[in-house]
């Protein structure tokens, strides 16, 4: 266990510094050093540690949620509109519906296991994406119209209605019907129930971290330690209707935001240095998890389903832009920049082989295939089109 965690952390800072240099995301070399390291190749990593990869993947989703609420706040939303709002659900929804139609047939899967499949795929990378939008931010390109807070808000309440969204197709395989299907339907009840209790701890943890003093580092353990909590509680929770941790964790972190400035100052960084732990583990536990035969066997169909619901995404981005003021440039800027997947693919792409499900293999491959295709694409068209695309 000691060797293997050993080596996921040196050959993933190796890669990270070596993916670096070359100007394309880190997470690319993640992953090949977890293949590398994997039992489909070498087998150097430990059974228990692969068995833990769930939770780690789940903390990581975690940390990358609370540090998305703690970069949002409404000043950002107001400024960003409807335009952020549409591009929030738009999108991803019909990412989706054009994912389950094509991997239906593509595939030979029901329509259920192409749905599941297109709630993996859908998600825009908050890793990818978020650090791109904030240097976009501070550079002054965009803010005359606020491109740069739309996408940045837009992408973070992406990941979550997607994610909410898998939860809930998962359910239909995992719970019984009735109960799968009402979840379904509740979903509108679980994001304002999540929005609310994350609106509550985020102004509990301040006034507690008020009285209670302690250090930045034990700041952020606690706030990390609540989100878990959060988490444990929802999963404790049998009726199908039952609040979001996921949205109550960015929620919380949003409020924070908003309610304590000072607070938001001190654990940003220690969650910064959280994220730059969880998120060697993951994407190289990620890539471990590959089953490399299977995967070969298919990538060429694999990269038609992705780019399929990329051209898919593309056109939910036109429609949440009909009646904007952006014109052709900042349009296609905002298209480029909502193409990358990484993050939530990693988190949750093995979960369905982790149930059991026949669409394990299969929704894992493309989930990765989909990290190593879009990741560096869609960040190398970001870094090259927004001084071209965006007023300074």
């Amino acid at each position: 266990m000691y060797l293997s965690l050993a080596l996921i952390f040196i050959l993933g800072i190796i890669s990270n510094f070596i993916f670096k240099k070359i100007k394309l995301p880190s997470l690319i070399g993640m992953i090949l050093s977890g293949i590398i390291i994997g039992p489909y190749v070498l087998n150097l990593i430990d059974e228990k540690v692969l068995n833990m990869s769930a939770e780690l993947r789940t903390i990581a989703l975690i940390i990358v949620l609370t540090r998305a609420g703690l970069t949002l706040n409404l000043d950002d939303l107001r400024k960003a509109g409807i335009r952020s709002i549409l591009l929030a659900f738009i999108p991803a929804s019909i990412e989706i519906l054009g994912i389950t139609i094509f991997a239906h047939l593509i595939f030979k899967i029901s329509l259920l296991e192409a749905a599941l499949l297109g709630s993996v795929l859908a998600a825009v990378s908050p890793a990818v994406v978020v650090p791109r939008m904030i240097k976009i931010i501070e550079k002054g390109y965009g803010n005359n119209k606020a491109i740069g807070q739309m996408i940045l808000a837009a992408s973070s309440v992406d990941d979550i209605y997607v994610i909410v969204i898998f939860t809930s197709i998962l359910s239909l395989f995992t719970g019984t019907s009735n109960n799968a299907y009402l979840s379904f339907v509740n979903i509108p009840v679980s994001i304002i129930l999540g929005i609310f209790i994350g609106y509550l701890t985020g102004i509990a943890i301040s006034k507690i971290l008020k009285i209670i003093k302690l250090k930045n580092l034990e700041k952020s353990i606690f706030i990390l330690a609540i989100s878990m909590l959060l988490y444990y509680l929802e999963m404790q929770i049998l009726s199908p209707i039952k609040y979001s941790s996921l949205i109550a964790i960015m929620a919380m972190g949003m409020t924070i935001n908003m309610k304590d400035i000072g607070l938001k100052n001190d654990i940003s960084e220690k969650y910064n240095n959280f994220w730059s732990i969880f998120e060697i583990s993951l994407f190289t536990l990620v890539g471990a998890s590959i089953n490399i035969t299977y995967a070969k066997n298919m990538w060429l169909l694999a990269i038609v389903i992705i780019t399929i619901g990329l051209i898919f995404r593309m056109i939910g981005v036109l429609i949440s832009m009909i009646s904007s003021d952006l014109n052709k440039k900042e349009k296609t800027f905002s298209m480029l920049a909502y193409l990358p997947k990484a993050t939530v693919q990693a988190a949750i792409g093995g979960v369905a082989l982790s149930y059991g499900l026949d669409v394990g293999d299969l929704i894992l491959s493309v989930a990765v295939v989909s990290i190593l295709y879009t990741a560096p694409l869609g960040a190398l068209l970001i870094d090259k089109t927004y001084k071209k695309f965006l007023e300074k």
